[in-house]
């Protein structure tokens, strides 16, 4: 008899463990495995499962990720019972900003997220896990454009502690580049820039802008987006409002891979 299982819930602690809570119609068995498959390239991985107990209705799972070797990408979850595979639903939608947040303060080369699929399964997300500035607020007010987040990924403290840094923009059609100075203080930061300035950076020339923030204190300048979460291709799912200055008009928009921009013109 195939067991039939509910994640209730998810979470991918600080530690980079699956934490799952099970809801099963019948004890898990001996030999019972769950199965990690790369939704691109169908590879495998394969975890063998202990059995919690003769009258469990409710098992709680522990994987730890890091020795499974898991590629960047999205993993579908199933288990595997006597030969036959079910696809693993679940009713949480594994999302806590919170959690997001604490999770993005340690220093990592992997970031791993539990979620739920539109369909209703569990997954895994897997990304590489570079030092960025998240993008939390990005609005223009009073002819600047301005922007708030955190660093995610620096192994920064989120204390009180302050680090030099500047907001750098560059063009995308040419070598024209600008910079003001923002404020970074523990893991939080906020930069704003003139859009007077933008323009006048590169006169006559349309195209989009590539923000950064340097900060002291870390080798690359941090490349501003918003990955941390639940809202994937940002592109087509977030539109700001443009502003126009002299006439042209400037808005921020996201790229594919939901990086920040600034759009002049067009």
């Amino acid at each position: 008899m195939t067991v039939r299982a509910v994640v209730t819930d998810a979470e991918v602690t600080l530690a980079d463990v699956l934490s799952l809570r099970l809801s099963i119609d019948e004890p898990l068995t001996d030999g019972m495995e769950l199965i990690l498959r790369h939704r691109a390239t169908s590879l495998e991985r394969r975890v063998v499962l202990g059995a919690p107990g003769a009258e469990a209705r409710d098992a709680t799972l522990a994987v730890s990720l890091a020795p499974l070797e898991l590629g960047p990408g999205r993993w579908d979850t199933y288990l595997k019972q006597d030969g036959t595979r079910t696809r693993l639903p679940s009713v949480d939608p594994g999302f806590s900003l919170d959690h997001l947040d604490a999770y993005a303060l340690s220093r990592r080369t992997l970031a791993y997220r539990a979620y739920r699929t539109r369909n209703g399964f569990l997954a895994l997300k897997v990304d590489d896990a570079l030092p960025a500035a998240e993008v939390r607020s990005v609005w223009f007010r009073e002819g600047r454009f301005e922007v708030t987040g955190l660093l995610a990924f620096t192994g920064f403290d989120d204390d009180e502690s302050r680090h030099e840094a500047r907001l750098a923009l560059r063009h995308s059609w040419s070598d024209a580049e600008l910079s003001a100075i923002a404020t970074v203080q523990g893991v939080r930061f906020h930069a704003a820039l003139s859009l007077c300035d933008v323009l006048d950076a590169a006169p006559e020339q349309p195209g989009t802008w590539e923000p950064s923030l340097r900060v002291d204190g870390l080798a690359a300048p941090l490349r501003l987006g918003s990955r941390l979460d639940d809202v994937d291709g940002k592109r087509r799912r977030l539109h700001y409002p443009a502003t126009q200055i002299d006439g042209v008009p400037i808005r921020p928009c996201y790229t594919a891979d939901d990086e920040l921009r600034i759009e002049v013109g067009g």
